[in-house]
């Protein structure tokens, strides 16, 4: 997978994409990622990218062509057509399901805004995806789209240790996930469950697919409106307090 990121402030990038699972995926060749500063695409004299709103109000607006000079210099030299992503207080609410769609793409970019807000253009006529992380407001896109990078990078073949990891992960099943344990099996007195020391293969399935839907009924009960339950959880969750 390739992904640009426009961003005022590549150097944010470096921590994030220089580290861990990321780090890994880019050294594997699974990822090519680069942070390409817009202003360098600005056609004034002053690489200036934003300007006072038309109307008046407050803040300034980020200006269309900086952004849209610099996706098309991108896609000049991109192999297939990217998805183009604006990371936006006004977008669609993100989820595991998105990061697994966007997952299958060869090709993402994605624009990290600042100050008051786009040119109304660029959302218009420009973007294929508008994207929020949440009811809240940041101080630019940036943080959004690494945490939407992380989440679909790791959903990659071969990036993560262990394939089932993505698989079991909280809502990839549409459920948070079942606890988990470690050694020492005795810990100050806590113990971890002897379900899980038992080497019980199918009842130590069925105690995290309770935990997972107890876990679910009791921090995201939301979750489980539109969940197909089975007749066997269904009878699990009645016996859930």
């Amino acid at each position: 997978m390739k992904i640009d990121v426009l961003t005022l402030f590549p150097d944010m990038f470096e921590g994030v994409m220089g580290s861990s699972i990321m780090k890994k995926a880019q050294d594997k060749e699974a990822l090519q990622f680069q942070a390409i500063d817009f202003r360098n695409y600005a056609d004034n004299k002053h690489q200036k990218v934003d300007d006072y709103p038309y109307g008046g109000g407050a803040g300034m607006v980020l200006m269309p062509q900086p952004i849209f000079s610099a996706v098309e210099a991108i896609e000049k030299v991109s192999q297939k057509s990217p998805r183009i992503i604006l990371m936006c207080p006004q977008g669609k609410r993100y989820d595991q399901k998105k990061a697994e769609e966007l997952a299958k793409e060869d090709h993402l970019i994605f624009i990290c805004g600042h100050y008051e807000g786009y040119d109304e253009r660029i959302r218009e006529h420009l973007v294929t995806d508008e994207i929020s992380i949440g009811d809240f407001i940041l101080t630019g896109g940036e943080i959004g789209a690494m945490a939407v990078i992380d989440s679909v990078v790791r959903l990659l073949p071969d990036v993560l240790g262990n394939e089932d990891s993505a698989v079991e992960d909280s809502f990839s099943t549409g459920l948070l996930e079942h606890p988990h344990y470690t050694r020492p099996a005795q810990f100050r007195g806590y113990e971890v469950p002897e379900v899980l020391r038992s080497g019980h293969h199918q009842k130590i399935v069925d105690w995290r697919r309770k935990e997972s839907l107890k876990r679910t009924k009791q921090r995201r009960p939301d979750l489980l409106e539109n969940y197909p339950l089975t007749d066997e959880e269904k009878q699990w969750l009645d016996e859930i307090d």
